[in-house]
């Protein structure tokens, strides 16, 4: 397998999470766990939870297995092996003292408004990077698709896992070879946003038991990369089927190319090595081979398909370790920004 591990660059750089669910933690355990972060400080930690059951969620993990580090909690501090972290349980960001923050790794999946997305500015802190779609972002970046876009923007969205896993291939196929149409279906884990059993949900797909069946529903990716690559916007549609895997997602994607690569083995494996976020595999691997891995895609070669000018590829992607690697790669352009 060929890919790409998150290195840290040389910036020195002050992080503060709010939320601490699934991404939080997880970026958490690849700053302190996997030691990515050389020159990252994490200054605090805000979740409503209390901090035992926050502790305990980050040093037993159902995906990623147990943190092998000592974890522990003493006067309103996490600590994660030898370090202190200060821990909030403030529902409103502005009542935390954010001053010399470069950013806040809004995690919470509540910022949707403008007046919610800037808690973390009005707090003190220098920019506000929030994990997922969101229409109070002032730029929406994924790394690999429309990096030039980021500017100074002081509130951004990381967009999503799928987002960030289908952009960029869409960029280099385009870059490359030119999209006439194309369509992307994701076979994408289970996530908090379905229930254990049936419950009511606004998509009523949505609303069976996550863990049963296959679903098939809508995923918020084609929005957000219609927004990131504007020009293939009206060229490619999408779509999703959840199903009962607790990590690492697939993305199937068919396009119609203006030109067709000579080898298209070699030649996709040649863009994927030449681009920052993308990996990939010529072994007949499965989703769990692929968990905890960095990448924002890892394309499956043996499943790659010419028909005509038809191309056929799919690519793996562990939908919460290489998103979290996004949002830390996103955060250190953010705070290297003079």
């Amino acid at each position: 397998m060929h890919g790409h591990s998150w290195r840290a660059n040389a910036v020195t750089m002050r992080l503060f999470i709010n939320g601490f669910g699934r991404i939080g933690r997880t970026i958490l355990r690849q700053i302190v766990g996997v030691k990515v972060g050389q020159g990252t400080t994490v200054v605090g930690i805000n979740d409503i939870a209390p901090i035992k059951t926050c502790a305990y969620l980050f040093q037993y993990d159902s995906t990623f297995g147990p943190f092998t580090d000592p974890v522990a909690t003493s006067d309103g501090k996490l600590t994660v092996g030898m370090i202190d972290i200060p821990f909030h349980c403030a529902r409103d960001l502005r009542q935390i003292d954010l001053t010399g923050v470069d950013v806040v790794l809004e995690c919470t999946g509540v910022a949707r408004t403008k007046d919610v997305a800037q808690h973390g500015l009005a707090a003190g802190a220098g920019a506000v990077l929030i994990s997922g779609p969101s229409p109070a972002a002032e730029v929406t970046v994924v790394i690999g698709a429309n990096d030039v876009d980021l500017g100074m923007a002081r509130i951004v969205s990381n967009a999503s896992c799928t987002t960030n896993a289908l952009a960029p291939l869409l960029a280099l196929l385009d870059n490359t070879y030119g999209i006439d149409r194309a369509h992307m279906t994701t076979t994408h884990c289970y996530t908090n946003s379905q229930p254990m059993i049936d419950a009511p949900r606004g998509d009523l797909a949505r609303s069976r038991a996550g863990a049963l069946s296959i679903v098939p529903t809508t995923t918020s990716a084609m929005a957000a990369t219609r927004q990131i690559l504007p020009h293939l916007a009206d060229k490619i549609t999408g779509s999703a089927l959840r199903v009962p895997t607790a990590s690492v997602s697939a993305i199937d994607l068919v396009a119609q190319l203006q030109l067709m690569p000579q080898d298209a083995v070699a030649d996709i494996r040649e863009l994927a090595e030449a681009s920052p976020v993308m990996g990939w595999t010529d072994q007949p691997l499965v989703s769990s081979d692929l968990r905890g891995r960095p990448e924002s895609l890892i394309l499956a070669l043996p499943e790659t398909q010419v028909t005509g000018a038809q191309l056929r590829l799919m690519g793996w992607y562990d939908n919460e370790w290489g998103f979290s690697a996004r949002m830390l790669d996103m955060a250190h352009r953010m705070a290297a920004r003079s």
